[in-house]
């Protein structure tokens, strides 16, 4: 498979999403020739921010979370945004993706706080992430294991996690999830 061909899924709530965290493997990916879906909680718009406090770009939804299916992407891409993930980890739809895409062996990449829904979808354990700091001990409680680094790719379990801490490390994220669609 090839990028272009590539078929990725970005999981989201319809606020507090961190916006760089979406926009920037959204475009790219794109850019590169995937097709991406954005699925959101509501067809309302998706309102990102900035550093959690601050008004970001507004962006429609392309789907319901609870309409689509792991069986027709690539990878999974859950972005961060504290109040995002707050509210997504918790999300029956969101949890159910997560289990479906590591159940079937694809890739999950998930950025800053996007390795909390990881953690209520019991699908740490084993795993090594490297989140945002913040979540490190959820992480750790959920039996997986800490990293303070810009990438962390794993595959243990069957399955691809491919993490990262913030938006200052997009550039190894978007390249790690390029890497994994190749």
């Amino acid at each position: 498979m090839a990028v272009e061909n590539a078929r990725v899924l970005i999981i989201v709530n319809n606020w507090g999403i961190e916006e760089t965290e979406l926009t920037r493997p959204l475009r790219d990916l794109k850019a590169a020739g995937a097709q991406v879906t954005l699925a959101a909680t509501t067809l309302d718009p998706c309102e990102t921010v900035r550093h959690d406090r601050y008004e970001g770009e507004t962006l429609t939804p392309d789907a319901l979370l609870r309409d689509v299916d792991a069986a027709d992407y690539d990878l999974l891409v859950v972005p961060g945004g504290t109040c995002n993930v707050d509210r997504i980890r918790v999300n029956e739809d969101a949890i159910a993706l997560a289990q479906a895409f590591a159940k079937a062996g694809k890739p999950i990449a998930a950025i800053c706080h996007g390795a909390w829904l990881l953690v209520n979808a019991g699908l740490i354990a084993g795993k090594t992430a490297s989140p945002c700091r913040y979540i490190a001990a959820d992480i750790e409680n959920a039996g997986g294991t800490y990293v303070d680094s810009p990438l962390t790719v794993d595959d243990a379990n069957g399955w691809t996690l491919i993490t990262s801490r913030k938006p200052d490390d997009l550039d190894y994220f978007v390249d790690a999830i390029k890497k994994a669609l190749a």
